[in-house]
């Protein structure tokens, strides 16, 4: 059963992640615990009284604006394409607020979503090279055909909207978990760039749906996705290493020792291991598992986020302390995209109820109005 608190803690969980590891993405370890003491950044750091959130964030938000963007569409003029096609449309949005100025070219108006009437997501937050290079030449990339090679984090850390949008059972796991892969793979051709966010899909959805752990949710994660990509090459190393991050939350050692035994979090699956280990260590502490997610040498955003995410959707909105709800940047609108991912669109084609707002959003893009 769907759980509002869950959608809006998952998304608010994963902006929490990604601003307090936005503040050290580029430290190194040494100058991260001169800085901040011995226990590293454990609250945000304010530019102009806003903890700023970076790529990640703003990418999530564009993913679930695609899967709105496409239901829409779908019940208001009886035909859709496939989800990761709306998502890679929205992605070409997302690419003109990092490569123009609010606002929009108005000799070229046209959007797929209403976020690009929000300034300050035009605000250049250290944009991965892979996404930026992939949807400038087309955003066209599957699993079938990779536009590229690369299994940098860029693919898992924007598809938590996905877990949170489809209930379980509406298709089998395995289809649903790879609306999340596919969706990574418009920007990250390899196969472990893509196989990660099939796994964080289906954590997701299992918590944000269901009354389970977390660790329950990432076994039954792991389970789907070795079934599904049974036959890739890398799948025995990316199973092996998820299973890694399992036993090392069981381990009694500090957090900074195994996440070093699980990498730096700069490609996808390491970045998802680091996540799944702090999420299984810290379930109920939503606190700790940020702080211990994002104070190391690698992309601390990232693992941030994703740990933010999965730890979100199990204690919910209500599970996170205020220290990482004020401040936020962005912070109503991520919970207005949560909300919209939560009650769908209510219009039909053929129905005489009209949302003036959902309207606005997701077939005129004029919302908030100029």
């Amino acid at each position: 059963m769907k759980n509002l608190d869950k959608y809006r803690g998952c998304l608010i969980g994963g902006a929490a992640g990604d601003a307090l590891g936005y503040a050290i993405e580029f430290f190194d370890e040494k100058s991260i615990f001169q800085k901040f003491g011995e226990s590293g950044i454990t609250e945000y750091e304010l530019t102009n009284g806003k903890a700023l959130i970076s790529d990640d964030t703003q990418m999530t938000l564009f993913t679930a604006n695609g899967l709105l963007l496409g239901t829409t569409r779908g019940q208001l003029r009886g035909i859709m394409a496939s989800y990761p096609s709306y998502i890679a449309y929205c992605y070409k949005d997302w690419y003109r607020t990092q490569t123009e100025r609010y606002p929009i070219d108005k000799e070229n108006p046209y959007a797929y979503t209403w976020l690009v009437n929000i300034p300050e997501l035009f605000h250049r937050r250290a944009p991965g090279n892979t996404c930026m290079s992939a949807i400038s030449a087309g955003a066209n990339g599957s699993v079938n055909e990779p536009i590229n090679r690369s299994k940098g984090c860029g693919g898992v850390m924007r598809v938590a909207p996905v877990g949170l949008y489809f209930d379980n059972g509406i298709k089998s796991d395995s289809e649903l978990d790879m609306i999340g892969a596919e969706a990574a793979a418009i920007t990250h051709g390899h196969e472990l760039g893509y196989i990660p966010a099939a796994t964080l899909v289906h954590i997701i959805r299992r918590l944000a749906h269901e009354d389970i752990s977390i660790e329950e949710a990432v076994r039954s994660a792991l389970k789907t996705t070795a079934d599904m990509f049974r036959d890739v090459k890398d799948i025995g190393y990316y199973i092996s290493l998820m299973n890694k991050a399992v036993e090392l939350s069981a381990k009694d050692i500090s957090d900074l020792e195994a996440i070093h035994m699980l990498g730096q979090g700069w490609v996808a699956e390491e970045a998802l291991a680091i996540a799944v280990y702090c999420a299984l260590k810290y379930p109920d502490d939503i606190d700790k598992a940020l702080i211990a997610a994002v104070n190391h040498k690698g992309d601390s955003d990232s693992t941030g986020a994703i740990a933010g995410n999965i730890v979100g959707a199990s204690v919910g909105l209500s599970g996170i302390p205020d220290k990482y709800k004020n401040n936020l940047e962005l912070y109503d609108v991520i919970i207005e995209i949560a909300d919209d991912l939560y009650n769908d669109c209510q219009m039909y084609e053929y129905s005489d109820y009209t949302d003036e707002i959902w309207v606005s959003k997701y077939v005129k893009k004029t919302y908030p109005k100029r």
